[in-house]
């Protein structure tokens, strides 16, 4: 039995990552809100409470009843931060202005409102003062706190803001953010939980193949100086990224030809961008004996492609041209168009044209033609990767990427490689680990723990479903943290300074999942 310390309504609840922290830490939930199908089947089963206790789309909730702490995951939508700027009752329909809304309809004592950290960036200052501001006029003191996930006990870098608020000042000054854990949890300490089995009373972890992998420290500390994972990336080298052409079958030759193009296509004097497609003439006076049919060789590998780099321009009928034609056209220099030059004009993004489709329209009426080709790698998105792979981390890491709903083509690997020196580290990892297909997805349990709920929580079998909740939940600890440091303000405690709730002094049965720290 667990005494109610404080009630709490859910807003956004997702699949409960909120509701599990509170509740350990004696809230009790007197609803929750939640559109998405598969949560609010997920937040039901786990929490073995009834549909019936959702309060549904937010949108149209014109009253909460009353409780003492109001949680929102406000989602991460393209929002304008006016509004209609009419109030409180004509601002609906936009998901801050309706958590604030209900904000100032229920006056909790207070409130945990949570974000994606691109909140915080200059360019939307406007929309947090916004916030904030709204906040204030609904009777609150806040303040916003950005916070990485691994501070506070999850192997994640997942950096998001906190906006808490209090009714009454005097608890508002009280509050104090806890201070990072010091003993963290790394990466290493969840992997391939689901094949630790018990020797002797003691739990020994396996590799994919079944192999009991022998006792290792996780800290980066003692891993001789190497990464502690791999990249997948043409645009950038380091002793740890892997190239198209390390894993393709490559001459030396090849592969200083590529590096050659690494090596040179950011410098300013080929364009205009970051990163810049070369011509074969700019390749040849970085290397006089590269030849014509090398680029096309490394074409047919996959590893370059060509690209119309400039056209010049012939005459035209000026009303002939469509209007994006007409736009395109506008950005010439010399009576010619230089692709990246377009590239960098706002205005082809802003208004969702496409610039190949523009340059393939022109092409087709005779008014435009190609005058230059250049090279560049075929794969230049980072995020990407190669092959379907971004990053795969090694066991010694401290932290895994940010888990999104989408997933990411990041894996890893329950390989350690013992290697001399960068190179033997390089030449082991592709062998032992890349070749060898030894690596893998997290699963559905590590996906748990790296999100601070218990690996046996329940979510849907397929793998894009329940990754699309676990991305988009709280990190449970960060939650646990930020309730400990709210009651011990007093906030809960004294009634005579806000008669705003009443205070329940109930026993109920602890039937909440367990909290992270006791099911690991």
């Amino acid at each position: 039995m667990q005494k109610i310390r404080f009630t709490f309504i859910d807003l956004f609840a997702g699949i409960g990552g909120f509701k599990m922290a509170l509740s350990n830490n004696g809230g009790h939930c007197l609803g929750f809100s939640e559109i998405n199908k598969d949560a609010i089947n997920t937040y039901c089963e786990n929490f073995q409470i009834e549909p019936s206790s959702n309060l549904g789309d937010i949108t149209k909730i014109k009253e909460l009843p009353p409780h003492d702490l109001l949680t929102a995951g406000v989602p991460c939508q393209s929002w304008s931060i006016a509004g209609k700027n009419l109030g409180f009752d004509d601002d609906r329909g936009q998901l801050w202005n309706d958590t604030i809304y209900l904000l100032q309809q229920s006056q909790p004592k207070v409130f945990i409102f949570e974000n994606v950290k691109g909140l915080v960036d200059p360019r939307n200052k406007k929309a947090l003062s916004y916030i904030l501001e709204r906040i204030e006029q609904a009777g609150y003191h806040a303040n916003y706190f950005v916070i990485n996930s691994f501070d506070y006990g999850v192997p994640q870098n997942r950096i998001r803001i906190y906006i808490i608020g209090f009714k009454n000042q005097e608890y508002f000054q009280n509050f104090t953010l806890p201070k990072p854990i010091e003993n963290k949890l790394k990466l290493g300490d969840i992997l391939g939980i689901e094949s630790q089995k018990r020797i002797d009373n003691k739990i020994v972890q396996r590799d994919l193949f079944g192999n009991i992998l022998e006792s290792k420290n996780m800290s980066l500390s003692n891993t001789n100086g190497f990464n502690d994972y791999f990249l997948f990336n043409d645009l950038r080298n380091g002793h740890t990224t892997i190239h198209s052409w390390d894993i393709i079958d490559t001459t030396q030759r090849q592969k200083d030809i590529c590096l050659l193009l690494l090596k040179n296509r950011r410098k300013s004097n080929y364009g205009e961008l970051d990163g810049n497609p070369l011509s074969l003439a700019h390749f040849q006076s970085l290397d006089s004996s590269i030849k014509q049919e090398e680029i096309d060789e490394l074409i047919q590998l996959d590893i370059l492609k060509s690209e119309e780099y400039r056209f010049v321009i012939k005459e035209y009928n000026i009303n002939d041209l469509t209007k994006d034609e007409a736009l395109l056209l506008s950005f010439t220099n010399n009576a010619e168009i230089i692709v990246d030059s377009l590239r960098i004009q706002k205005v082809f993004k802003l208004e969702k044209r496409s610039i190949t489709k523009i340059i393939q329209s022109l092409k087709e009426k005779d008014i435009i033609e190609c005058d230059e080709i250049r090279y560049d790698f075929k794969n230049t998105k980072i995020s990407t990767g190669l092959f379907g792979v971004n990053r795969i981390f090694l066991p010694s890491s401290d932290i895994f990427p940010t888990l999104v709903a989408s997933d990411t083509n990041d894996f890893i690997t329950l390989k350690t490689i013992a290697a001399i020196n960068h190179h033997d580290f390089k030449n082991k990892f592709i062998k032992e680990v890349y070749n060898s297909r030894e690596f893998r997805k997290i699963t559905k349990s590590e996906a748990c723990l790296i999100q601070g709920f218990p690996h046996d929580f329940k979510l849907p079998e397929s793998r894009a479903r329940w990754m699309k909740l676990i991305g988009n939940s709280v990190s449970v600890p960060v939650i646990d943290k930020l309730c400990k440091a709210i009651v011990e303000t007093g906030v809960f405690e004294n009634e005579e300074k806000d008669q705003n709730n009443q205070s329940i002094e109930l026993d109920f049965p602890d039937t909440e999942t367990l909290s992270f720290a006791e099911a690991f």
